[in-house]
């Protein structure tokens, strides 16, 4: 019979797994809480985990 990969994804090396964050921008509104601004990581896209090793690149 098949054997299935149950292998767990891997975490992004970039953000450790916390993908999205919210940035203050400083700017205060009526209701005295901070604008803020929803940040995903560029390199899992927002999913805090990669499904394939990421390329290193060798010295030349």
């Amino acid at each position: 019979m098949p054997q299935h990969d149950h292998t767990p994804n891997r975490i992004c090396p970039n953000c450790s797994g916390f993908a999205s964050v919210a940035i203050a921008t400083g700017v205060r509104l009526r209701n005295g809480s901070r604008a803020t601004i929803p940040v995903n990581c560029h390199t899992c896209h927002g999913t805090g985990t990669v499904t394939r090793p990421l390329a290193i690149a060798k010295a030349a």
